[in-house]
């Protein structure tokens, strides 16, 4: 059995990650986040020490180290901007990281982190648990094996709806989240080059506070995509059944199913952690690039190969900014 803590218990993404600490028969020993409402606790860990301030949960996990304890691994689910910090608090203070994308917001970031590895001789691990989905470890299988020199066509469509609450939180704040990009596509854009290869160009047609859209040609794919968090971008017939949220990816215009097998990829995560099988930084670094890239680019508008969503009327703000 082994010892967790985990940084960020309040938010969406954290009851994976409790639930995948108790599937693997392990211990949470202590839990902090700013907020308080974590009755959520008491679903998987009822004895688990929480704290909302990070100096009296450092205080007590020293405690235990000071009494002959030990921490082996700190989960970091705190909004995007923080991944960095508390993965640079978690190493120094003697453990191995489990932490939710991104990683980090910024790729040098990645070389910082690189260094705190090698001075305290632990290791971050990064959730890209898309790797993991028995569908797309077939694809790869499949492109891998397939002739070396064609170039697949690939629609990306994902567009998750958001109400209001989101611009009032971290996530509408691009420096905070990273933006749209970062935020809800960073495990396609992973997922993506874990199959077809690096990104050879990357081109942005769309960018605004709800949806991008964009071309990335890769080793072996040209791909378009659209990402959006606004309802009204929905294909007709999903909104028609009360549904908020629609993925898909065609392939050679042919629909790539992979919708159902998601409940259990962090715990599967966890499993591979364990054993020592993680993705680290290195694996890590290409999504980080691709959507640090999306960020900085200049949107050149409806120009070239662009997915056919891209072309939908665009909205103000809902807040006027």
């Amino acid at each position: 059995m082994k010892n967790f803590a985990i940084i960020g218990v309040g938010g969406y993404v954290a009851p994976r990650h409790l639930r995948a600490i108790k599937d693997t028969d392990n211990n949470l020993l202590a839990a902090y986040d700013a907020c308080d409402s974590v009755g959520i606790l008491d679903s998987y860990f009822p004895e688990t020490f929480f704290f909302t301030e990070q100096e009296l949960f450092d205080r007590h996990c020293s405690k235990i180290k000071n009494a002959g304890g030990h921490i082996d691994y700190v989960s970091v689910c705190t909004p995007n901007y923080l991944h960095d910090s508390h993965t640079r608090y978690a190493l120094r203070l003697g453990a191995d990281v489990i932490c939710e994308k991104p990683l980090v917001l910024n790729p040098w970031n990645i070389d910082g982190l690189q260094k705190v590895e090698q001075e305290t001789g632990h290791k971050v691990n990064n959730i890209l648990q898309l790797r993991l989905h028995p569908s797309i470890i077939a694809l790869k299988e499949k492109i891998d094996n397939g002739p070396k020199d064609k170039i697949y066509d690939v629609d990306l469509t994902y567009i998750t709806a958001r109400g209001h609450w989101y611009y009032a939180s971290w996530k509408g704040d691009d420096r905070k989240s990273g933006g749209i990009a970062t935020n809800i596509g960073i495990h396609f854009y992973d997922m993506l080059t874990y199959i077809f290869g690096e990104v050879e160009k990357n081109v942005v047609h769309i960018a605004t506070h709800d949806r991008v859209a964009g071309f990335l040609q890769l080793k072996k794919a040209n791909v378009r995509y659209f990402l959006s968090i606004n309802a009204n971008t929905l294909p007709k017939e999903i909104a028609a059944q009360g549904l908020r949220t629609y993925r898909s990816i065609t392939i050679e215009n042919e629909a790539f199913e992979f919708s159902g097998g998601f409940t259990e990829l962090h715990t599967e995560s966890y499993r591979q952690i364990l054993k020592g099988n993680g993705f680290g930084l290195n694996e890590v670094r290409s999504c980080i690039q691709t959507v640090y890239d999306i960020r900085q680019a200049k949107p050149i508008g409806l120009v070239g190969d662009y997915h056919p969503l891209a072309a939908l009327p665009t909205e103000p703000h809902p807040f006027g900014w």
